[in-house]
């Protein structure tokens, strides 16, 4: 049987790395094979791609340049890990996604969505997650959360204005209400547990 393939998307500080870990340790719970990865990252060659975009001064690189990047990092992913883990049968959680480009580089970056979903069409088939969960917080309880998980080591992206952040916000609510069976808001500015049993229920359906 395939895999599910699921992402954890969300702004700064919104507890996407602590939620991934809690989310796999319930389905290996379930007795569900599951890896956990990343984006940019996942793959050799991905995380090598990483190290371009996350580092280095906020205007190191132009929208259009990140979008490039960023697809050439996920093409490589989802060869290399994400299809094959799914076509064993594997459950795949990646903390952010396609949707993180169509969000910073669409959105917020100024690029037509249009042109976002092209390059991930040509690069990773077009291949979406079968249930994308948004972790959403005010923005700034994110900006809180972010410098006391940072401190003065904020990477490219959680080093950027806060109106920046705010249409990073508004852009995944606009895909949570254009494609509500695949991306669900969940609030995430409660503790961990009543985060992890929101994003447990809203996989009901997907559950074996």
């Amino acid at each position: 049987m395939r895999g599910r393939f699921l992402s954890i998307e969300g702004g700064e500080g919104a507890g996407k790395s602590t939620q991934v870990r809690r989310l796999a340790d319930a389905l290996r719970a379930r007795g569900i094979e599951v890896i956990v990865t990343r984006e940019p990252g996942g793959s050799d060659g991905a995380e090598a791609i990483r190290d371009l975009l996350m580092q280095g001064a906020v205007n190191r690189w132009s929208a259009h340049t990140e979008a490039l990047l960023f697809a050439a990092a996920r093409a490589d992913h989802v060869e290399k890990v994400i299809q094959p883990a799914i076509g064993a049968g594997t459950w795949v959680i990646s903390d952010r996604y396609v949707d993180s480009s169509r969000a910073y580089q669409g959105v917020a970056g100024g690029i037509d969505d249009a042109a976002v979903l092209a390059l991930h069409g040509f690069g990773s088939r077009g291949l979406l997650p079968d249930r994308t969960l948004v972790l959403e917080v005010p923005p700034e309880l994110g900006a809180e959360r972010a410098s006391s998980r940072d401190g003065a080591g904020a990477d490219r992206f959680a080093a950027r204005e806060r109106a920046f952040h705010e249409d990073v916000a508004e852009a995944f609510r606009r895909f949570a209400t254009a494609e509500p069976d695949r991306v669900r808001l969940i609030d995430a500015s409660g503790d961990a547990d009543t985060v992890a049993a929101a994003l447990e229920a809203e996989l009901a359906d997907l559950l074996p």
